[in-house]
């Protein structure tokens, strides 16, 4: 099992930057994929980035690439969120998730955290 705490959404103004941070507990010694998902009110949750165990390989969704960055620390088990130039249509609940392999789909991650709410305001 493996447990994942998101930390550092809140309320920012349309071009403002957040880091958002995933610390990772239990059997995190399993070479894991860690992603990124968000999801709207309304909306389906929707793919934002991923980042393989070792970091060699990242991917992000069309609509922040270039905006955001995703990059883990495997030494303290987290993974961050670089948030920059974000728009009021990044509002959503961030969530990590960790899976064996790497995907663009939320089936294919095993654990996922709570959530942190990011508020983007116009």
């Amino acid at each position: 099992q493996v447990q994942l705490e998101e930390s550092g959404g809140g309320l920012v103004q349309a071009g403002g930057s957040l880091t958002l941070s995933c610390a990772a507990s239990g059997r995190t010694s399993n070479a894991y994929t860690m992603g990124w998902f968000r999801q709207a009110p309304g909306k389906e949750r929707e793919f934002v980035a991923f980042i393989t165990w070792r970091g060699a390989s990242t991917y992000y969704a069309d609509s922040v690439k270039g905006r955001f960055t995703i990059s883990r620390d495997n030494d303290n088990n987290t993974v961050y969120l670089r948030m920059n130039r974000l728009r009021p249509e990044d509002t959503a609940v961030y969530y990590c998730a960790a899976g064996r392999y790497a995907g663009v789909v939320p089936r294919r991650y095993d654990y996922w955290g709570q959530g942190t709410q990011v508020t983007v305001s116009s």
